[in-house]
């Protein structure tokens, strides 16, 4: 059996890339310049993610009991 299943959550993603994006920067750069840098990451950042991310907050998976996997659905 197959079924998908859509989440909703609208500041997981947001969060999850502002944090990663800034623990990837290197910290030992000026405050300004990082603060930059971090937007410019971020933008890209979520417009990959926007591949799979509806809005920012939907993403939907398909379930297949049978084979036992999970696979995000890609938006569209």
């Amino acid at each position: 059996m197959k079924f998908k299943v859509t989440m909703k959550d609208p500041d997981t993603l947001y969060d999850a890339i502002e944090e990663a994006v800034t623990e990837d920067i290197d910290s030992s750069l000026p405050e300004d310049e990082r603060e930059a840098l971090a937007e410019c990451r971020i933008e890209k950042v979520r417009d990959l993610a926007s591949t799979w991310f509806e809005y920012g907050e939907y993403l939907t998976v398909e379930i297949d009991t049978e084979a036992k996997t999970c696979v995000v659905i890609p938006k569209g």
